[in-house]
């Protein structure tokens, strides 16, 4: 069953804050850099499926939220302190990550889903094995896990004294050598096109949703961009529908890609795109021709279809026909019973709409309950409960109660 609980606790990845010791031009929080994360994870993982080897998609996505509940339940705790607990303190950092694991138990209503927790942190912590076919894909994201991680030092060099930061650059790219035979890490630290393709994508982390009101936390819209794809993946398994990998994993990306266009066009907020009945599809027209100029050359020609497939009438629910190549717009119902196999690569866009919508009615309604509020925020949460009435249920999802019930 979804749980509200755990919704508002990964919610929390907006309000921590990384390199708290150092000077620092704008907010840096930690649903910003799992975003970034996965960005360059699926860049550096389509350079290793291009060159024939196999990566665990599924394990990734799942592996990538462990890794922010554990670091939202470790907030305080550097990442150089936990290394000497678990190279030095053996036995009391599996304590500690038997006092994680306890946090979330309450809130994990899925057994399934906090088995997989459970084996993960054995997993990091070296108590049990990663299994062979996963190898590639753990590989992938610790080096971009590091790579995010330099990413965000290299913004902060500009403006720290390099006494500040010099030593900290020196151990991650002394980390990031033993990746160095993954050909996107190459490409990245020697900043070729998908570097620059990164570069676009990061701009969405400099991007503030709700521009035009104060709120509490402030989300950017990368950060947003991942806690949809995080509650996308969450939300497909309460729909009482058994799902294929490819699906769940197209699902994922769906949701982490969803705004890529606004990384050339910047948010346009609602109020504004619905300003007449013709300007959403003026604006979805313009965006596509952007995303074409701009976006598409810097995509390695392997993974560009995919990324439009992700991005292109994100919201709908389709398949790509696997007889003529054609992308289909499909009933739900069709889409278990005659497209749900991964030669159809099926997608719940209207799975990623109803998680888009509902972070959305969280950043309103959190920041309203922490004192922080507007006519901006109050019009966006009533229009959200509105647009979903109680009894409405879609893709499976029974909206109308999970809207009202994320409120009380």
């Amino acid at each position: 069953m979804f749980s509200k609980n755990l919704a508002h606790k990964i919610f929390e990845g907006f309000s921590i804050q990384r390199w708290t010791d150092l000077v620092r031009p704008f907010d840096l929080v930690e649903m910003d850099k799992g975003a970034e994360k996965m960005v360059l994870a699926y860049i550096i993982g389509k350079f290793e499926e291009n060159r024939g080897v196999y990566v665990d998609w599924n394990w990734m996505i799942h592996a990538s939220l462990f890794d922010l509940l554990k670091k939202i339940a470790l907030c305080d705790i550097k990442a150089p302190v936990l290394a000497m607990l678990k190279k030095e303190y053996t036995q009391e950092y599996l304590r500690l990550n038997e006092w994680v694991l306890n946090q979330y138990k309450p809130l994990i209503d899925d057994s399934e889903l906090f088995s997989q927790f459970t084996i993960y942190i054995g997993q990091k912590a070296e108590s049990l094995p990663i299994p062979q076919k996963t190898q590639a894909a753990e590989r992938i994201l610790a080096a971009a896990d590091k790579f995010a991680t330099l990413r965000e030092l290299q913004l902060l060099s500009v403006v720290n004294e390099p006494e500040r930061t010099e030593k900290i650059y020196t151990e991650l790219q002394a980390d990031l050598q033993k990746y160095l035979d993954l050909t996107g890490v190459q490409m990245l630290m020697t900043r070729q096109r998908s570097f620059e393709f990164m570069m676009k994508v990061e701009q969405l982390r400099f991007q503030v949703r709700w521009n035009q009101t104060p709120r509490v936390p402030k989300t950017t819209v990368l950060g947003h961009c991942y806690f949809v794809a995080v509650m996308t993946l969450l939300l497909c398994r309460d729909c009482g529908v058994s799902m294929s990998e490819k699906r769940i994993i197209n699902n994922f990306f769906t949701g982490l890609f969803h705004d890529l266009p606004e990384a050339v066009t910047r948010d346009i907020i609602s109020p504004v795109k619905q300003a007449t009945d013709a300007l959403p599809n003026i604006v979805k027209k313009i965006e596509d021709e952007i995303v074409e100029k701009e976006l598409e050359p810097l995509m390695e020609p392997f993974f560009r279809d995919e990324l439009m497939y992700f991005t292109s009438d994100e919201f709908a629910n389709r398949i790509i026909d696997s007889d003529d190549g054609v992308v289909r717009e499909v009933d739900w119902n069709l889409l278990n019973l005659q497209y749900s196999a991964d030669r159809y690569s099926p997608i719940d866009g209207k799975t990623v709409r109803i998680a888009d919508h509902l972070a959305a009615l969280m950043e309103a309604d959190i920041s309203i309950k922490h004192g922080i509020t507007s006519s901006h925020l109050d019009h966006g949460k009533k229009g959200m409960l509105e647009a979903y009435p109680e009894g409405k249920i879609i893709n499976g999802i029974d909206v109308g109660n999970l809207f009202r019930e994320i409120c009380r």
